[in-house]
């Protein structure tokens, strides 16, 4: 598993990458990161600082829990319905 880098570090990488004095693959390697993790780093930058369209990460969070949220009340919304048939026929005279 790939190791995990502080979001400060991150934010400086992408922010020497951005000057574009040197090159992406002399920025990473003098980083100590891969090319495609900055290639990701900066893509994730550009989304989250509104410089090209995209989900950004808290966004996706968001809606990973408005779905979970959402399969949750249609399942009580299920049961409810259930319910109400079931006691429905037992009203029902004989």
């Amino acid at each position: 598993m790939p190791k995990a880098f502080p979001e400060e570090f991150r934010r400086d990488v992408v922010a020497v990458a951005r000057k574009r004095e040197y090159p992406i693959a002399q920025v990473a390697r003098d980083f100590g990161i891969s090319e495609g993790c900055l290639h990701n780093w900066l893509r994730r930058a550009d989304i989250e600082d509104g410089l090209v369209q995209g989900v950004s990460p808290v966004e996706s969070e968001q809606l990973r829990e408005i779905r979970k949220r959402n399969r949750v009340l249609e399942q009580e919304n299920e049961i409810l319905r259930r319910a109400a048939t079931f006691f429905a026929r037992e009203a029902l005279p004989k």
